[in-house]
């Protein structure tokens, strides 16, 4: 919207600069002006100056000044139309409509945010009554407090057909009205408009000032058609243009929190909880190009953190492809996986800020998901496979709109495809890329260190051609790892602390390293829960693939292993690897051990991990299942569960020992 000089300066008029600094700093006077301390630096003597008179402020600590709409701007993060209807609804003025039909559809939805906060204090109100006792217990389950409910304005809609549109009518809101909202249900196919959210748990969402222009609602009944059903396109709502939680997650950025973009309603609210106040989540549709804008306005690189199953890999996908052509200088994304079957509401409640810390530490820039995705789980034996790599992924760096991003794409992945393909040594003195301007190298002509791809697979020194059939991450010098091992959760930053258990199974590979002869995939599909644990088993399986000619040698294997280790910077996580186990009593993990015990206690170590895992995805079914219908059989179900967890977790692979280098091979005859 443009505003005339005569608006702007109307605005001025009314609303003197020490009024509106007023509300932000403490100011004194100081003869004809106002004086405080700055709110943009950390200051003890004042040096922040109001002057009514000229219509401006000073800060001198930071060399900033301007009107009251610069103060706005600057302290509220917003753009200036909107400082301006701020600043406007402060001094009581209206905005100037810039045609008679543009006044009245202004008029029009003013009527509708009406009716929104109408149903939004009817839902929160229903909540709260004796009717919203089972929505009480589902939020209660899900863990939110009730200061939590009363934050977010969550409500609860009835399982009545007429019961808000009877609210509404006495309060004189038209049907037509209701309708337009999107709060009933009506067409030609319907004679009696009904409600449309019904026995539901209420989320409302708000525009970019706060006020209500949509809901979510998230059923109680198991078989219900739409587990969430949102409002539907209305005067005020278009859901690819807005974010739930924006309004407060903008003020958050701009005081300099993470931006953070979760799947979910209540995804959010347990990430705002744990104390992740810069959380958004878009309204039930795959991120759109308004919303990628509206993220980038918050902040250069937001996180959008998705569950870490094939679903949530595929919407990473998705949301990379439509940010790579939008692509500027320093405006980007990074992605983080959770564990695989949780989302941000189970990592919140299960380890709290420090497990969602973990996983957004790792966080991947978009560069390194698109390169996972084109490389992961194929074989580029063969000249035109990897030829076809390349022409992929000239296309997609062809894609990005800005020059001189797409310029450091060109080069970054060529660089990849260099250490991918180049053999180890340097035989055939390394990859060049062909067309598409894949030189590999900057302007200058100097070399770029080497990104992080996939460990390669083969032998150390090996030449193409050469099988490479020993057990490293490949079986030859152009093939990526396996689709078991590249979807495994190596690559995905996990929660909590490291259990013993987890512990074990590390030192178990660490002493015993020949255990990877027989058993790669099945360590690398472990779900492990601890960061370290999967940084650890990478190095590990790493290492091994280099150093796998020592295996006639386990004594001397095992140590290289830990001393390559050491030499890639892990030596305090083996340290703390060490103190995570707390008992000395299962034998067949230390290095001594026989052959025969370190197999039996392997086995035991990855049945009862197997075992825990799958408790805990049925623990989490159980309590779902209880939130949504509070009957004898669920709360059995969830006891059930819980003593069944309890007596894995309190059990380790106790093996005696009968190998004759265990020393103890008498006592087993």
């Amino acid at each position: 919207m443009r505003f005339t000089p005569q608006f702007l300066d109307e605005l001025k008029a009314r609303l003197p600069v020490s009024d509106v600094v007023g509300k932000r700093v403490k100011l004194k006077k100081a003869g004809r002006e106002w004086k405080g301390l700055s709110p943009f630096q950390q200051e003890k003597t004042p040096s922040f100056f109001v002057n009514d008179e000229k219509q401006a402020w000073f800060d001198f600590s930071s060399g900033r000044n301007g009107s009251i709409f610069d103060f706005i701007m600057a302290t509220e993060g917003v753009d200036f139309p909107e400082a301006v209807e701020r600043l406007a609804a402060m001094a009581g003025l209206a905005l100037p409509a810039a045609t008679p039909d543009a006044a009245r559809q202004a008029q029009r939805r003013k009527s509708l945010y009406d009716v929104m906060e109408l149903a939004a204090a009817y839902f929160a109100d229903n909540l709260a009554s004796r009717a919203g006792a089972r929505a009480r217990g589902y939020l209660a389950d899900r863990g939110m407090l009730p200061s939590v409910q009363v934050k977010f304005r969550i409500g609860y809609a009835s399982p009545e057909r007429f019961a808000l549109k009877e609210h509404l009518g006495k309060h004189g809101v038209p049907v037509e009205d209701m309708v337009e909202a999107g709060l009933l249900s009506a067409g030609d196919d319907i004679p009696v408009p009904f409600d449309k959210f019904r026995d539901r748990v209420m989320f409302p969402i708000t525009d970019i000032r706060g006020r209500v222009i949509a809901f979510g609602g998230r059923a109680l009944e198991k078989d219900v058609a739409a587990k969430y059903l949102n409002s539907p396109e209305t005067p005020l709502f278009h859901k690819g243009d807005n974010l739930y939680n924006l309004t407060t997650a903008r003020k958050a950025a701009h005081d300099g929190a993470s931006v953070i973009v979760v799947e979910g309603y209540v995804d959010v609210i347990a990430m705002v909880t744990a104390g992740f106040p810069g959380t958004v989540a878009p309204l039930g549709t795959a991120l759109t190009e308004n919303q990628l804008a509206l993220l980038w306005k918050m902040a250069d690189e937001p996180i959008l953190c998705f569950d870490g199953d094939r679903a949530g890999q595929k919407a990473a996908y998705r949301a990379a492809d439509l940010a790579l052509p939008q692509l500027t200088p320093g405006k980007s994304l990074r992605f983080a996986l959770l564990p695989e079957g949780q989302d941000p509401d189970d990592l919140a409640r299960a380890g709290g800020r420090l497990a969602i810390e973990e996983v957004l530490g790792v966080a991947r820039p978009l560069a390194d998901l698109l390169w996972m995705r084109e490389t992961e789980g194929g074989s580029f034996a063969t000249p035109e496979r990897r030829a076809a790599l390349e022409a992929r992924i000239n296309e997609l760096a062809n894609g990005i709109r800005d020059e001189v991003v797409r310029r450091y794409y060109r080069q970054d992945w060529a660089e990849r495809l260099r250490n991918a393909f180049a053999p180890a040594g340097g035989y055939g003195g390394g990859y060049r890329g062909g067309g598409g301007g894949f030189q590999g190298r900057g302007d200058s002509g100097r070399r770029f260190p080497p990104r992080g791809g996939f460990p390669q697979g083969g032998r150390s020194g090996q030449r193409p051609g050469q099988g490479g059939a020993g057990p490293g991450l490949g079986r030859g010098p152009y093939q990526m790892m396996s689709p078991q091992l590249a979807t495994s959760p190596i690559m995905r930053g996990q929660r909590s602390a490291m259990s013993r258990r987890e512990a074990l199974i590390l030192t178990s590979l660490l002493n015993h390293p020949w255990l990877l002869e027989d058993h790669l995939e099945e360590v690398a599909a472990l779900e492990f829960a601890h960061p370290e644990a999967h940084r650890l088993r990478a190095a590990i399986i790493a290492a091994y693939a280099q150093d796998h000619h020592h295996a006639s040698d386990p004594e001397g294997q095992s140590d290289k292993l830990r001393a390559d280790l050491v030499k890639a910077g892990l030596s305090e996580q083996l340290q703390r690897l060490e103190r995570a186990i707390t008992t000395q009593a299962v034998w067949g993990a230390g290095p001594g051990a026989a052959r025969e015990d370190v197999l039996s206690t392997w086995q035991q170590l990855v049945a009862l991990h197997r075992q825990s895992h799958s408790l805990l995805r049925e623990l989490k079914d159980a309590e779902l299942a209880l939130g949504e219908d509070g009957s004898e059989a669920n709360v059995a179900w969830l006891r059930d569960v819980k003593a069944r967890l309890s007596e894995v977790d309190g059990t380790e692979a106790l093996i005696e020992g009968f190998g004759e280098s265990s020393g103890r091979f008498h006592r087993s005859v």
